[in-house]
């Protein structure tokens, strides 16, 4: 049972005014186990403000990479359309298919494995099998390692770029900002391994 002196106290009101959800909701919630609870000698819930204002700052870091995730694809889609890029010429329209899947689910990764806490072992390994993916796509296009490595430092770039024009746009403390490029630099770090790894194994065409 949590000691009502041991932290600050919000109202059912007040905590769902600050979550934006309905009292049943929160209600759940809290018999979940998400939010610590204590009831007042008359019979009232009142929840921990600071297991209510995680969930706050939860949610708008999801929101955030989620916008780097649209931003980013904006980017790199208008970027690819102004055909600045002399590696995306040598990939055919049906290579371009099979590509795009991959580079949607990276993004869902880049989302995925800067807001969870635990399991990034395993989604720093399926990125590295997503970029093998990458690399047996790229390298069966006829795309030379050299070519595949323009391409990633492209997407890597534009990602890049995107995050740090998100984080600003949200006015995330720096500190916060730093710790979310360092983790979508690891993954894209991953990325690059996977596609290197393929190209080993596939011999380069030139």
């Amino acid at each position: 049972m949590p000691s009502p002196d041991s932290d600050r106290w919000l109202t059912l009101g007040q905590a769902c005014r600050l979550l934006n959800v309905d009292e049943s909701t929160l209600r759940r919630w809290a018999d979940a186990g998400q939010v610590r609870t204590f009831r007042t000698p008359g019979g009232h819930r009142r929840f921990a403000e600071t297991d209510v204002r995680a969930i706050v700052n939860g949610r708008s870091r999801k929101q955030r990479i989620s916008e780097v995730g649209d931003l980013a694809t904006r980017r790199i889609r208008r970027q690819l359309h102004r055909g600045h890029e002399d590696w995306y010429a040598s990939v055919d329209e049906a290579q371009r298919e099979k590509l795009r899947p991959l580079g949607q689910r990276l993004m869902a990764l880049v989302a995925e494995y800067v807001a969870k806490r635990g399991r990034k072992a395993s989604l720093l390994d399926e990125a590295r099998a997503t970029g093998a993916l990458y690399g047996r796509e790229l390298a069966g296009a006829g795309m030379s390692l050299s070519q595949a490595m323009h391409a990633f430092t492209f997407f890597r770039r534009s990602l890049d770029q995107s995050a740090k024009q998100a984080l600003a746009k949200a006015g995330t403390p720096a500190a916060e900002s730093v710790e979310v490029c360092e983790q979508i630099m690891a993954l894209a770090d991953e990325v690059l391994l996977g596609i290197a790894g393929a190209y080993e194994r596939v011999p380069e065409r030139v």
